[in-house]
């Protein structure tokens, strides 16, 4: 059983950064998309970045691109994601994700298609 565990968000000033963390066990193989999606009230959910364990390149919605990176340690276990140049609109609940495959196969034009996801962490970002 794959669990996820979110940590590293915050209240932070525009143009500030952030480093979010999840830290996960239980995948049975490198097999797996790991990815970052968030979601605002009132908003439709948003597949922000993603990295398949066995490679690849990343994936980033147009929202988030050029400011956030996603990376992964595995002898650590854990995915990140680092947020620079946060802006309002990046106030979400962020939370890990991880499904079985590649990004291509959840992650398209800012939507997240997948059913992974840890309690989250929440980022605010006040103007």
């Amino acid at each position: 059983q794959v669990q996820l565990e979110e940590s590293g968000g915050g209240l932070v000033q525009t143009g500030g950064s952030l480093r979010l963390s999840c830290t996960y066990s239980g995948l049975p193989n490198i097999n797996y998309a790991m990815g970052w999606f968030r979601q605002a009230p009132g908003k439709e959910r948003e597949g922000v970045s993603c990295i398949t364990l066995s490679g690849g390149s990343p994936y980033y919605s147009s929202s988030v691109k050029g400011r956030f990176t996603i990376s992964n340690d595995n002898a650590k276990n854990t995915l990140y994601l680092q947020m620079d140049s946060l802006k309002p609109e990046d106030s979400a609940m962020y939370h890990c994700a991880a499904d079985y495959g590649d990004c291509g196969s959840y992650y398209h034009n800012g939507v997240y298609f997948g059913h992974s996801g840890g309690q989250g962490t929440q980022v605010t970002v006040s103007s």
